[in-house]
């Protein structure tokens, strides 16, 4: 199928997922997963209707940015960040999903404040408590958390997670469940800049209905969209 069918089969799930969970559909918001695509892929995503889409590396952010394959849309990194990559992204993304340590926190604030612009933010949390995945763990979050609202150029917006792979379907509600706990305890906390608590990144191709029965309010969709992922060029 065309991306423009998968996307309204994708949407329908969405919303019937919401309204099952009493919620509106308009509280969740769709965002391509664009790893490995083409800049043509991505120009058809957005065609089709996308309007927010989703970076894993700085590279592939930058050869898209400058090839305006973005256009029409807003860019969410949503990868592994390196300090010395933050330089790339602040003032283009709307939005960086995986900040997960004090250190990252302080150059995007730093780097914020030389552009004279406030990055929007979300910490990522280690949920499943997984060695081989970044995230701060739960119990350092509200740390964490405090130091991002006390930042000049920072607006922390929420939280996102990547829980373990579900081996049988439902597999991951406890951790969706536990993530929205945290959500709701940050929404209560007060801090010194400006904050808007309003976005719980959670929910990729495989679990995203399941996300959204728990409170997800942005999902990020990749292989359900796109289609099973190009194998990753490999330079020589």
């Amino acid at each position: 199928m065309s991306i423009q069918e998968q996307l309204a089969g994708i949407r329908q799930k969405m919303d019937e997922a919401a309204r099952r969970a009493g919620r509106s559909p308009e509280t969740v918001t769709l965002e391509a997963a664009t790893k490995v695509q083409t800049s043509e892929r991505i120009r058809e995503a957005i065609a089709a209707g996308i309007r927010v889409c989703g970076e894993n590396r700085v590279q592939e952010f930058n050869a898209h940015w400058a090839d305006g394959a973005y256009e029409g849309a807003e860019v969410h990194f949503i990868g592994h960040l390196q300090k010395n990559k933050v330089k790339y992204l602040v003032g283009k993304v709307s939005l960086i999903e995986s900040v997960d340590s004090p250190e990252l926190l302080g150059a995007i604030a730093q780097r914020a404040c030389r552009l004279g612009v406030r990055q929007d933010i979300l910490l990522e949390v280690n949920i499943g408590r997984e060695e081989s995945k970044s995230g701060v763990l739960p119990e350092n979050l509200p740390a964490l958390a405090a130091q991002a609202g006390a930042m000049e150029g920072i607006r922390l917006r929420g939280l996102m997670a990547i829980p373990p792979v579900a081996e049988v379907p439902g597999g991951n509600s406890q951790y969706f469940a536990e993530m929205y706990q945290l959500f709701i305890d940050m929404r209560e906390k007060k801090y010194d800049n400006e904050v808007s608590i309003d976005c719980l990144s959670m929910g990729m191709s495989d679990d995203f209905e399941e996300a959204i029965a728990h409170g997800s309010t942005l999902v990020r969709i990749g292989t359900a969209l796109f289609g099973k992922r190009p194998p990753m060029r490999v330079r020589g």
